[in-house]
């Protein structure tokens, strides 16, 4: 029925199915992707109801639809809807179907495209999947989401037209094109665009006359995208394409069908990302006349293939953020709970008043363990929710003087023998900080200096607040930190290479880093082994 090169190859060549029905709904005629993605042989089809492709459970859904598009007020209105439809097996499959409409012979038309939307249903299905099992299914969430939409080719078969139904063969191409849901775009051999369809006008923002005859598909391409990827096909297969237009339609001419991602830039400056396809028309004798652009706005499987690799990732980091902490609670817990368990043991061997001694040291073991296991499930509780969000900051205004000298006061009981803590604060004690936040970093900070500090040392404490701005720094004198893990103190469950047996989860210094960012603070750390180390955190009092 078609005579244009165009039209030929959309109706026989389309990568989806497509069924021009009567108002009846009886099947005229069918392209050759519908017969084989429904496993009919040619002709058989022919006269048949739409029906036949449908289940019968799924018949009422496709009537609704039929009944409300033929005596809708406005049949040229493209009508689409999900349904499940069967092949000559009976195999039940989805599909999209849209109709659209057009007259010949004074006589009404519809088109039926229909899609194969399996691959869109399965990933749709993983996607929901994923958002709903986060926390159970995290191995067998790893495929990535992969949705591949049908495209229409262009082959070198064309049906023949008499010249007296030209004027419907028109109108036929014209609601093809129309309906076709993908950007389609003709050139000549040389790149001039000929054919530019709504969905392109509408996707790129340029009208069909300031294109058609005009200008090059290259004005949609990002230039230097062009030149990465021609590079790329000078590498691999040492040619050298003499335009950016000849590299684009390289395949296309050596008749291999090419599917690849570009971004297309709008009229407007913006971009989108596309799926491409470029194919070759050739005349009956095989001469090249042009090529058929198509191409597929995947904006929204790329938005969805990003945020699957944020679940993922996110997945990925809470995995391991129980691994690890197993591994750490495990070994803390079985320490210091060893450390109790014996304690309570020896104190049922003293039963005289003359062991009294004997079982206050061992109820100091106790309680001291205790109170260790105790900071151990606070940090693992506010790791908990710093990694969720749940960390309200309240900015107060406080005298920071007064309440590090009682933070000060409270942490002397940490104290090895001889060591002491040393304050000094210069400059005007009132700030505007969160209290409960900064008493954690430096009880943090302080019991780190304590631990890896030896009998008989200084601790010191120091606050600065000048010109907005407010420094906080603690220093000891201990073993101190090699520069190597410096880089990575305030990683979750670190802990430097000369901790050794020293207690510790490897959780401060990560707290105190995100507890620091909450109050728009920074954390600097300087260090040299056996030379002690000095934490400064400064906070600036304009950002809050």
């Amino acid at each position: 029925m078609l005579t244009t090169p165009q039209s030929s190859a959309l109706f026989a060549n389309a990568t989806m199915g497509i069924a021009v029905v009567d108002t009846l709904g009886s099947i005229e005629d069918i392209n050759p992707f519908a017969l084989h993605l429904f496993k009919f042989p040619a002709g058989e089809l022919i006269g048949k109801p739409l029906e036949v492709l449908i289940p019968e459970w799924n018949h009422h859904k496709h009537i609704q639809l039929w009944d409300t598009y033929i005596h809708g007020p406005v049949k040229r209105v493209r009508a689409e809807m999900d349904l499940y439809a069967s092949k000559k097996d009976r195999a039940k499959f989805p599909v999209g179907l849209s109709l659209g409409s057009y007259q010949m012979d004074d006589d009404n038309h519809i088109i039926a495209f229909i899609n194969d939307i399996s691959i869109r249903k399965k990933a749709e299905k993983e996607v929901k999947k994923l958002n709903d099992e986060l926390e159970a299914t995290v191995e067998q969430r790893t495929r990535d989401l992969t949705e591949t939409l049908h495209q229409l080719r262009i082959s070198k078969d064309k049906l023949r037209l008499s010249n007296d139904l030209l004027s419907d063969v028109l109108s036929y191409q014209k609601a093809l094109l129309d309906n076709a849901g993908v950007m389609i775009i003709a050139t000549d051999e040389n790149g001039i665009i000929k054919l530019f369809n709504p969905e392109a006008v509408a996707n790129t923002g340029y009208d069909a006359s300031e294109v058609i005859d005009k200008k090059t598909t290259l004005l949609f391409h990002d230039k230097a995208e062009i030149d990465r990827k021609r590079k790329e096909l000078n590498d691999r297969t040492n040619t050298h394409p003499p335009t950016d237009f000849d590299m684009l339609v390289k395949k296309a001419k050596q008749g291999i069908h090419n599917e690849e991602e570009y971004a297309f830039t709008r009229k407007d400056g913006t971009s989108f990302p596309v799926s491409l396809t470029i194919s070759a028309i050739t005349d009956k004798k095989g001469i090249l006349s042009g090529f058929m652009n198509v191409a597929v706005d995947i904006s929204e499987r790329k938005k969805a293939e990003e945020d699957l690799q944020k679940a993922l990732k996110k997945e990925k980091d809470l995995n391991e953020l129980k691994s690890r902490f197993v591994s750490i609670a495990s070994h803390e817990f079985r320490t210091w709970l060893s450390t109790v368990l014996s304690s309570a043991y020896l104190i049922q061997k003293y039963t005289t008043l003359d062991d009294q001694p004997k079982r206050d040291k061992h109820l100091q073991r106790i309680i001291s363990s205790v109170n260790i296991l105790t900071d151990i499930l606070n940090d693992f509780l506010s790791l908990g929710r710093i990694e969720e969000g749940k960390i309200q900051v309240r900015f107060l205004e406080f005298n920071i003087r007064e309440n590090i000298s009682v933070v000060a006061e409270e942490l002397k009981l940490l104290l090895k023998k001889g060591q002491q803590i040393q304050y000094c604060h210069d400059g005007d004690p009132g700030v505007v900080l969160d209290g409960s936040l900064l008493k954690h970093i430096i009880t943090n900070l302080v019991s780190n200096a304590v631990k890896f500090s030896p009998e008989g040392s200084c601790i010191e404490i120091n606050t600065v607040c000048k010109n907005s701005h407010i420094i906080l720094s603690v220093k000891d004198h201990g073993i101190g930190i090699s520069r190597e893990d410096q880089k990575h103190l305030m990683e979750r469950f670190f802990r430097a290479a000369n901790a050794g047996n020293i207690p510790g989860n490897g959780l401060g210094l990560h707290i105190v880093s995100k507890y620091a960012e909450l109050m728009n603070g920074m954390v600097e750390c300087k260090s040299e082994l056996k030379e002690g180390t000095e934490f400064t955190i400064s906070f600036n009092a304009k950002n809050f």
